[in-house]
């Protein structure tokens, strides 16, 4: 698959998700949110996803050499080409764990009601 269309895929799976909003970025960036939070952004011209993750799996990913630091230096992101469905896929793990973080932390951020 050629990666423009991965890239749309991409886009299309993430809006799918309940809650998940995109919004125009800088650089012509699509920032994808759940509420205030993004869980990343993608540079469909570039074919760059820019995700933030945890010192953890950023060291990870950079080790193995399928991430670079954030091409703007934004701290606790990685930039990751994406160059054919194995490389989506990864994207598409990693924007599924920050949605899932995102929704546990408006979960934990609603107010209770008294009954």
């Amino acid at each position: 698959m050629e990666a423009d269309a991965l890239t749309l895929t991409i886009e299309q799976e993430v809006l799918r998700w309940p809650g998940v909003t995109a919004t125009p970025g800088r650089f012509g960036a699509t920032a994808f949110r759940y509420g205030e939070r993004e869980i990343g952004h993608l540079h469909r011209r570039d074919r760059i996803a820019d995700l933030p993750v945890t010192p953890e799996v950023r060291e990870e990913l950079l080790a193995r050499g399928r991430a670079t630091p954030h091409l703007a230096g934004v701290e606790g992101y990685v930039s990751y080409p994406i160059q054919d469905q194995e490389d989506a896929s990864v994207v598409l793990e990693i924007l599924g764990w920050n949605y899932d973080q995102a929704r546990e932390a408006a979960s934990q951020e609603e107010p209770e009601t008294e009954t």
